[in-house]
């Protein structure tokens, strides 16, 4: 069995508990637009993909420039919602520290930006854990696997040497697709359900992920 030496973490969703505030930020950024509305529910669907990805797939049909308006008005919303830092999940930090005592290389590969993945590591104090991360503005949003190849390049692991651990079909697309092992975390925005039908295991808690190569 091939040892697993890197294992690369979505960020919202999967170890911060974010998804609120995204969602709540979305739908202020909406209503300043005067853009048809949509449900809670839907918008969780399109966390994790990069912003203007998330914007298309929610009004396919709108014009570019009320896209970019939207995205405009996100990017205002969310500065202003988090003030109110969200918190790691729960499990979390102990399972860095453990992950990170047991000689595991640690990444992050987000599609939140650079700016704002620093500004939760300030909040949260695990940034040093990490031995590299890409963010959506570095890197294609995924499910296109430039985040994991550059994160392989990066710290020199081979991609059947990886792990990549998400709460999307995202997350286990652009693993697939970068030919590294997947696994979906079900305290996420994406249900068992989908996670499954993109055909990789699921967890149910942190301390799940303590032990990739069983």
């Amino acid at each position: 069995m091939t040892t697993t030496e890197l294992i690369i973490f979505d960020w919202d969703g999967t170890l911060i508990d974010s998804s609120d505030l995204i969602v709540e930020s979305v739908q202020r950024a909406i209503a300043a637009t005067g853009l048809p509305q949509h449900s809670d529910d839907t918008i969780r669907q399109i966390i994790g993909l990069g912003m203007a990805e998330a914007v298309a797939t929610l009004y396919p049909d709108q014009p570019e420039y009320a896209r970019a308006e939207l995205a405009h008005q996100y990017r205002a919303s969310f500065a202003r919602t988090a003030t109110r830092a969200a918190p790691l999940f729960a499990g979390v930090e102990a399972l860095l520290q453990q992950l990170e005592r047991s000689g595991y290389l640690l990444a992050v590969a987000t599609g939140k930006s650079r700016s704002g993945l620093l500004r939760d590591w300030r909040a949260s104090g695990v940034g040093e854990r990490f031995a590299a991360s890409r963010t959506v503005d570095e890197c294609a949003s995924k499910p296109n696997p430039a985040m994991v190849q550059d994160l392989l390049a990066a710290v020199g692991v081979d991609a059947c040497r990886a792990l990549m651990v998400g709460d999307t079909v995202f997350d286990l697309q652009m693993a697939a697709a970068a030919g590294v092992a997947g696994v979906g975390v079900t305290w996420g925005v994406h249900g068992r359900q989908q996670l499954r039908e993109a055909g990789h295991p699921c967890l149910k808690q942190p301390d799940c992920v303590t032990h990739p190569n069983m």
